[in-house]
C-alpha cells in the first residue's frame, strides 16, 4: 500500500475526447483529515450539483480536447482588448460628462433657464412720423428674421458659424477645425464657439473668461437648441448682438452706420456689419473705415466659399468705397430725443416694452434751425463758438430745438440745460407788469440818472435821452427806464409776471432784475414770450404728444383742453405794439421778415458774454442764444447782430409759403383810444383820465387824501382803486379783431 501511495500517476492529454483528468486523494496537498471533511460535504451536495458538474465537464471537454491531442486555449487579440478598453473609457467618460453637465446645470441660477426680455427700445418720431432717433440700451427695435436683408444672416453664418444648421449648439468639428487653423497661423484667427453659444453668452452670462463660464455656455447652448428652432435662435442673435458705437441689434446698427433700416442693407453693408462681430469697437467704421473694409472683404470671401454669393457679386461688393460712418449720432434732433428720454418716465413710468413717442418736432424746421445756428457760428469772426435755438408754436409745442452747434461733438443741450443771464430780453416782463399796473406805451418817463440803493444803471451807449415814452424806451432798450419801472411796480410784481408767463427759474428779488441779472434757460425764456403771440393764453413748452406701444396701444396722450388766459388781451396788444417797434425801428431791425408782423427783444450781457434775440410772429416764437461754453467774451456781439440774423434766417425758412397773419391786439401807439367809464368794470388796474380837469393830484382810490404828483415818478398813471364816480378814464383796448379770433381757432381749434 505504501508503494501504491507513493506512486505518481502522470496526467495525459492525448486520450479520447471524453476522458477526464483525475487526481487521487493521496496526490492532493491537503491533509487527509481535511479531505474526509470535504468529501462528506461533497456527498451531501453531490446530488444537487450533478447537473451542474455535467455542464462543467462538458465545457472543459470542449476547451481541452477539441481538435484532438494538439488543441489549446484560444487567446484574445490586441484589438479586442483595445476595443473593450475604449468602450469602458467611453462609458466612464460619458458618465463623467453627464455628471459634469448636471453639476454645471445645477450651479446655474434659476433665472438662467428663462430668456430675459430684450431691453425695450424707444422710437422717437416727428410730428409727421419721421424717425428722429431710437433710444434705450439697444438703440433700435427688434425685427423679425424676414424683415432683415437676406445678406445679413448669410454673412453672419459664413464668418461666424458655417455649420449653424448642422450642429446641436456645440460643434466639435468646428472646434477641431478652429484648433488646427489657429495652430497653423500661430495666433487665434478663428473661434470655436457657435452662434448658439454666443447667444447664450450674450443673454445669460458675464464676459468673464473661465472654464466654468465656458461650461455654462455649452450647457445653455444645448438648452437653447432644444427649446427653439434654428431660425428663432438666429433671429434672437441678430437682435441682441452688439455692433459697436452704442448699437445693439441689427436694426440699430443699420441705422447707426448707414441711416437705413435692416431690410434695406445691401451685400457690402451686410458684410461690414458681420465683420464687426469679431471686434465691434476696434473695427467700427466710425473709428477705422479701412479696417472695417478689410474685415468686410474677409466676410465676403467666406460667403463665396460657402456658396452664398458668386464671383460677380464678390467683385461688385469689393469695389465699394469704405464707409465713413458718423463718429456719434449726428443731427440736432438728438437734442430733442435726449429731452424726450428725460420726460418719458414721468409720462408712462418705467418702459417695459418697445414704444413709439410721437413728438411735436417738425423735422423740416429742425433742419432749418440747425443750418441757421451752424452757419452763424461758423461764419462769425467775433469769438463765437456755440449757439442754441428753440422754436415753439402758440400752444407751447416745440417745433425745433438746437442745443449746440454739433451734437456729434457735444451732447450738452444749451437750449434746455444751460442757464445764463438773459440781459435785456427780460425787459418785456418788466414792461408787461407795468402795463398791467396801469402804465401805457405812450406814458412819458425820464431817461436820466437813477440810483436805487447802491446800484446806478447806465444805458448801453452811456447817454441819457431825457423824456421818452415807454414804447421808445423799450424800442431802444434803455436800462434806466426799466430800472425805474421795477422801482415803481416792485420787483415781486415783475417776478410774478415772469413766472405767470412761463419763467420757472428762481429769480432774485432786487431792482437789477430789470436788466435780466437772474439766470434762465433759453427754453423757458422763449416759452414765456408765447402768450404775447397767441393772445394771452398759457403756453407750456412741451415735446411729447403721444406715447404708444408698437402695436398701437395708447399709453399716454396730451389733452386737447384750451389753456387759461394768463394775460389780458389789452396787455398783449400793447406789448405786441411796443415789441413790433423793436423789430421795425429799434435794436432788432436785422430780424425783420418781409410781409410778416414780427415782434421781439434783443439782449446782451456784461462784457458781451451772452447775446440773445427772442422774437415771434402769429405763427411761431423763436429764441436764439450765442456765446461760449467757457464764458469767454465775444467781440462786440449784441443781441441785435448775430442772434437777430440767425433768427431771421430760420424764420424766413419757417414762414415760406404761409399766408401772413398779424399779431393779436391791434394796439396802435399814439392813436386816441375810445375811453371807457369806471362803471364798465376795468378790474384791478389803475385809472387815469387825461381829459379830466387837472387838479394836480392823483387819487389813491381808498378815500384817503390825494397824492401830489411830485411823490410819483414822472409818467406814472397808477391809482390803487377806482377814481371818483362818473370820471371818464382810459381803459382796456378792445382786442376782438376778426384776425384775432381766427388766430385763436388756428392755434387751439374750434
Amino acid at each position: 500500500m505504501a508503494a501504491k501511495r507513493h506512486e505518481r500517476i502522470e496526467p495525459t492529454f492525448s486520450g479520447p475526447a471524453d476522458d477526464e483528468f483525475r487526481i487521487s486523494a493521496d496526490d492532493r496537498a491537503v491533509p487527509p483529515a481535511a479531505n474526509d471533511i470535504r468529501r462528506k460535504a461533497s456527498r451531501k451536495s453531490a446530488k444537487a450539483g450533478s447537473a451542474s458538474g455535467s455542464r462543467d465537464r462538458s465545457r472543459r471537454g470542449r476547451s481541452s480536447g477539441s481538435g484532438g491531442s494538439g488543441g489549446g486555449r484560444r487567446r484574445r487579440s490586441f484589438i479586442g482588448h483595445m476595443f473593450r478598453l475604449f468602450v469602458l473609457l467611453g462609458m466612464v467618460g460619458g458618465l463623467a460628462v453627464a455628471g459634469l453637465v448636471g453639476y454645471v446645470a445645477f450651479k446655474l441660477p434659476q433665472e438662467a433657464w428663462a430668456i430675459p426680455d430684450r431691453p425695450p427700445n424707444v422710437k422717437i418720431v416727428s410730428v409727421t412720423g419721421d424717425v428722429l432717433a431710437n433710444r434705450g440700451l439697444t438703440g433700435g427695435k427688434a425685427v423679425a428674421l424676414d424683415e432683415i436683408s437676406p445678406y445679413v444672416p448669410q454673412a453672419v453664418i459664413a464668418i461666424e458659424d458655417r455649420r449653424f444648421y448642422d450642429h446641436y449648439g456645440i460643434d466639435p468639428v468646428g472646434i477641431v477645425r478652429a484648433f488646427f487653423e489657429n495652430m497653423a497661423a500661430g495666433e487665434t484667427v478663428q473661434g470655436g464657439s457657435t452662434l448658439t453659444q454666443q447667444l447664450a453668452k450674450n443673454i445669460f452670462l458675464s464676459p468673464e473668461q473661465s472654464m466654468e463660464r465656458k461650461l455654462q455656455e455649452a450647457v445653455l447652448a444645448l438648452w437653447l437648441e432644444h427649446k427653439f428652432t434654428k431660425d428663432q435662435i438666429l433671429e434672437m442673435y441678430l437682435n441682441r448682438v452688439y455692433f459697436g458705437s452704442g448699437a445693439t441689434g441689427i436694426e440699430a446698427a443699420a441705422g447707426r452706420y448707414f441711416d437705413k433700416p435692416a431690410s434695406e442693407l445691401d451685400l457690402a453693408e451686410a458684410a461690414l456689419l458681420a465683420g464687426l462681430l469679431k471686434a465691434p469697437s476696434r473695427l467700427s467704421p466710425a473709428r477705422d473705415p479701412e479696417a472695417a473694409k478689410a474685415r468686410a472683404e474677409v466676410v465676403l470671401a467666406a460667403m463665396r466659399d460657402t456658396g452664398f454669393i458668386g464671383e460677380a457679386e464678390l467683385a461688385d461688393a469689393r469695389a465699394q468705397k469704405p464707409t465713413n460712418a458718423r463718429s456719434y449720432w449726428n443731427g440736432a434732433e438728438h437734442y430733442a430725443a435726449d429731452v424726450v428720454m428725460r420726460d418719458i418716465l414721468d409720462l408712462v413710468g418705467q418702459v417695459k416694452e418697445d414704444v413709439i413717442v410721437e413728438t411735436t418736432i417738425d423735422l423740416g424746421l429742425e433742419r432749418a434751425a440747425e443750418k441757421a445756428i451752424r452757419a452763424t457760428v461758423d461764419g462769425a469772426k467775433q469769438n463765437v463758438s456755440q449757439g442754441a435755438l428753440v422754436a415753439v408754436d402758440g400752444t407751447g409745442a416745440i417745433r425745433a430745438m438746437v442745443g449746440g452747434r454739433d451734437y456729434a461733438q457735444s451732447q450738452f443741450n444749451r437750449a434746455v440745460d444751460a442757464k445764463r443771464q438773459p440781459g435785456s430780453t427780460f425787459k418785456p416782463f418788466v414792461y408787461a407788469a407795468a402795463i398791467e399796473a396801469g402804465w401805457r406805451p405812450e406814458t412819458v418817463i425820464e431817461d436820466g440818472p437813477v440810483r436805487i440803493g447802491n446800484w446806478s444803471p447806465q444805458n448801453y451807449d452811456n447817454r441819457f435821452r431825457g423824456p421818452v415814452t415807454l414804447a421808445d424806451a423799450l424800442r431802444q432798450s434803455l436800462n434806466t427806464v426799466a430800472a425805474k419801472l421795477v422801482e415803481a411796480v416792485g420787483a415781486p410784481a415783475v417776478i410774478e409776471m415772469a413766472g405767470r408767463l412761463g419763467v420757472g427759474s428762481a429769480l432774485v428779488e432786487n431792482a437789477s432784475i430789470a436788466l435780466g441779472t437772474s439766470e434762465v434757460s433759453l427754453l423757458e425764456l422763449t416759452g414765456a414770450f408765447a402768450p404775447f403771440a397767441n393772445g394771452g393764453y398759457r403756453a407750456t413748452p412741451h415735446l411729447v404728444n403721444r406715447v404708444t406701444s408698437e402695436d398701437g396701444k395708447v399709453l399716454w396722450e396730451r389733452g386737447a383742453e384750451v389753456p387759461p388766459i394768463i394775460v389780458s388781451p389789452e396787455v398783449v396788444g400793447m406789448m405786441n405794439a411796443m415789441m413790433t417797434q423793436v423789430v421795425t425801428s429799434g435794436t432788432g431791425q436785422r430780424a425783420a421778415i418781409d410781409g410778416w408782423q414780427a415782434a421781439g427783444k434783443t439782449g446782451t450781457t456784461q462784457d458781451f458774454k451772452d447775446a440773445w434775440f427772442v422774437g415771434y410772429t402769429a405763427n411761431l416764437v423763436t429764441g436764439v442764444w450765442l456765446g461760449n461754453d467757457n464764458g469767454a467774451n465775444m467781440q462786440k456781439v449784441t443781441g441785435g447782430t448775430l442772434p437777430a440774423q440767425a433768427w431771421h434766417a430760420f424764420m424766413v425758412a419757417a414762414h415760406e409759403g404761409l399766408p401772413a397773419t398779424p399779431l393779436p391786439g391791434d394796439y396802435r401807439i399814439g392813436e386816441q383810444e375810445a375811453p371807457l367809464t369806471a362803471d364798465s368794470g376795468y378790474g384791478e388796474g389803475g385809472y387815469y383820465d387825461p381829459a379830466a380837469p387837472d387838479s394836480g393830484y392823483y387819487y389813491d382810490g381808498q378815500g384817503g387824501a390825494p397824492v401830489p404828483p411830485g411823490d410819483i415818478p414822472r409818467g406814472a398813471i397808477i391809482s390803487d382803486g377806482p377814481p371818483p364816480p362818473g370820471l371818464t378814464v382810459e381803459g382796456r383796448v378792445d382786442g376782438g379783431r376778426p384776425s384775432d379770433q381766427s388766430l385763436f381757432r388756428r392755434i387751439f381749434g374750434g
